[in-house]
């Protein structure tokens, strides 16, 4: 049972009249798209795995009666596990593409109609992050016959159009299976962008009901095993000599280590090229991890939500090496941390980033072209004044980082001393995960990485709800280490069903709730650009009910996991010890203090209104003109 039908020959299946039987089976669209992903292996580290490993999902009205019955069939190969909101199945899905570093899939299939526009933010997550999930959704019948059906939403002038358009946007690849036969060339596609590294992302495959159900008649070898690879782009002579050059003339180098390090298991090469030739690596969030906290270049996180000293490392270097980052606004306070004489050397697969403000674009694979270039660099080494600077700001940072987790006797805690204690509790290998709100600024400065591909914060799309269901899908990831994620109140109420989720599966995490009443940092925001505090804090929001509290603990117990609620630091160090113990999701809720942030010090541009009659938002306005002015002006 499961196991691929190799069907028989077929004497009147003939293939371009060469006089050739070709072996055929007779199956439905559904259970041929099932059978070839089951055959798609990859190579990891010399070992065959599954490049798609599981199936989230919720059936419904669109796919439970053909894309269901063909999973169900082959479910030892294949397995489902059962999301509790199509959003949250996608967003654990992106979790788990991640933490596997781009090297498995996770297939998301959801119901015509809601199930699949419940999708599509978590679409968006991927494509943002630049992480590979696949997304199936049922649609609407091609015939056409029975319209509307059930979840139809019906475009007058455009009868072709469904829901389900609305991922083109928010996907690398987009195709809407409308005869059997296509699955044929879409399917190899879909595979290769995803598995692509310039032009990785989500891809979405819509499946009509009729043609799901339809049979033809495949060709046997479509469904042979096949063993892939994540092919490495080589970069040209001429650009890697052009910024050999360019880094031997410089006398104040940085690199600016992206995601892309990570994905293509470059960290051991960043940490000898650093070694090497003396260059400090500063982190955006994404590449964060990529080198250890300890390793004697590390210069710390950098932009918004960085710490002073990486920025004030990059503020002073004449060259940035960009090694596979997108520059997004918070790693270059909006492209102001720059000096307007610095130069730009960028290392990327995709030429798209590697052009960015004028730099010299060296397009390839991130660990070869590290490798390549130090090789022409030979011997060469930045000054003993350069390093003794960054030495400065290294010891700056770790003094700062002391200060900001240290115990300070007050109650309730700050977030930075919650992370401490997180830290503390977590070894080199255990992995953490956040995403938006205050969280991730205060985990990006204060969390000094102590084993490589650790971390994890959700920065691309900042997704309020990543959190919980992301630490479903790092655990799935990664069933052998600790998974430990950091969330606020306000996204916890967002998105908590996956605590259900990662029991019923038996993917167990460790969750910190940090409870400070609302949206905290989006109302420092507001109050910082001159505004008055509005519908952020549970306090002033507007209704009867803004005195009403949730018991996050009782919530969290409601859904099966082991709950507490914690006040002091040695209780939560006891509590996330304890955690570490149970068989299945523990929650650890924690009240914080409403406004305790770690600055780092960057500019960030925000749309500050021109006219007000707020003489503090017309304050606010002159500053972030001031601030304008030292923006570096990019292509």
């Amino acid at each position: 049972m499961g196991r691929p039908d190799t069907g028989s020959k077929m004497p009147n299946d003939v293939c371009g009249g060469t006089g050739h039987a070709m072996n055929t089976v007779r199956i439905t669209c559904s259970e041929a798209i099932v059978r070839y992903l089951i055959a798609q292996r990859i190579d990891i580290d010399g070992v065959e795995v599954p490049l798609f490993p599981g199936v989230l999902g919720i059936f419904g009205h669109g796919n439970v009666t053909s894309l269901g019955h063909s999973l169900e069939q082959h479910r030892d190969e294949l397995p489902v596990y059962r999301g509790q909101n199509e959003q949250g199945m996608g967003l654990a899905a992106a979790a788990f593409a991640k933490a596997s570093r781009r090297r498995q899939i996770l297939i998301c299939t959801s119901s015509v109609g809601p199930g699949a526009t419940n999708m599509v933010t978590a679409a968006g997550v991927a494509m943002a992050n630049r992480l590979p999930v696949l997304f199936i959704s049922g649609d609407t019948f091609h015939s056409r016959i029975p319209d509307p059906v059930l979840q139809q939403v019906e475009h007058f002038s455009s009868p072709s159009t469904t829901v389900n358009d609305a991922f083109r946007p928010v996907v690398r690849y987009w195709d809407r299976i409308t005869d059997p036969a296509q699955v044929l060339s879409s399917l190899p596609h879909l595979v290769g962008v995803m598995l692509d590294a310039a032009e990785c992302g989500p891809a979405f495959l819509g499946l009509p009901q009729d043609v799901a159900a339809q049979a033809y008649d495949y060709p046997v070898e479509f469904f042979e095993q096949r063993v892939r690879t994540i092919p490495r782009s080589r970069a040209d002579e001429r650009d890697l000599a052009t910024a050999a050059h360019l880094i031997r003339g410089s006398q104040r180098p940085v690199i600016i280590a992206g995601g892309g390090v990570h994905y293509s298991l470059a960290e051991e090469m960043l940490a000898d090229v650093a070694g090497r030739h003396g260059i400090p690596v500063v982190e955006t969030v994404a590449g964060k991890s990529s080198l250890l906290a300890s390793h004697p270049s590390y210069a710390g996180p950098l932009g918004v939500t960085g710490a002073a000293a990486a920025n004030e490392v990059v503020s002073n270097a004449d060259l940035v090496i960009a090694v596979g980052t997108r520059l997004q606004d918070f790693t270059t306070g909006s492209w102001t941390v720059f000096d307007d004489s610095t130069s730009f050397v960028s290392i990327n697969a995709a030429r798209f980033d590697a052009l960015k403000h004028g730099a010299q674009a060296v397009v390839g694979d991130a660990r070869e072209t590290l490798d390549e270039i130090s090789a022409l660099l030979d011997d060469w080494r930045v000054s003993a004044e350069w390093r003794s600077h960054v030495e400065r700001c290294q010891r700056d940072l770790h003094t700062f980082i002391d200060g900001r987790i240290a115990d300070d006797g007050a109650l309730p805690l700050s977030y930075a001393q919650v992370v401490g204690a997180v830290h503390r509790a977590a070894a080199d290998e255990d992995y953490v995960l956040t995403a938006a709100g205050g969280l991730p600024g205060e985990l990006n400065i204060n969390w000094l990485s102590k084993g490589i591909a650790t971390f994890d914060c959700e920065y691309g799309f900042s997704c309020m709800g990543y959190e919980i269901s992301g630490a479903w899908g790092a655990a799935m990831a990664r069933p052998d280490v600790q998974t430990f994620a950091l969330v606020g109140d306000g996204s916890y109420l967002m998105m908590n069903s996956d605590i259900y989720a990662s029991i019923l599966s038996g993917h167990k995490f460790i969750l910190v709730v940090c409870d400070n009443a609302g949206f905290a940092v989006i109302e420092r925001l507001q109050v910082g650009q001159g505004g008055n505090s509005y519908n952020n804090m549970l306090r002033d929001s507007t209704g009867p009910g803004s005195d009403v509290r949730v018991d996050f603990r009782a919530h969290a117990a409601a859904l099966g996991a082991h709950a507490a609620e914690v006040s002091t630091l040695d209780e939560l160090s006891a509590a996330l010890l304890e955690a570490r113990g149970h068989d299945r999701t523990s929650v650890i809720v924690v009240k914080v203090r409403e406004s305790d942030w770690t600055e780092g010090g960057a500019f960030w541009q925000v749309g500050v209104p021109e006219t007000s009659d707020l003489e503090s938002v017309r304050s606010a306005r002159a500053s972030m003109d001031a601030g304008l002015r030292d923006q570096r002006r990019g292509v």
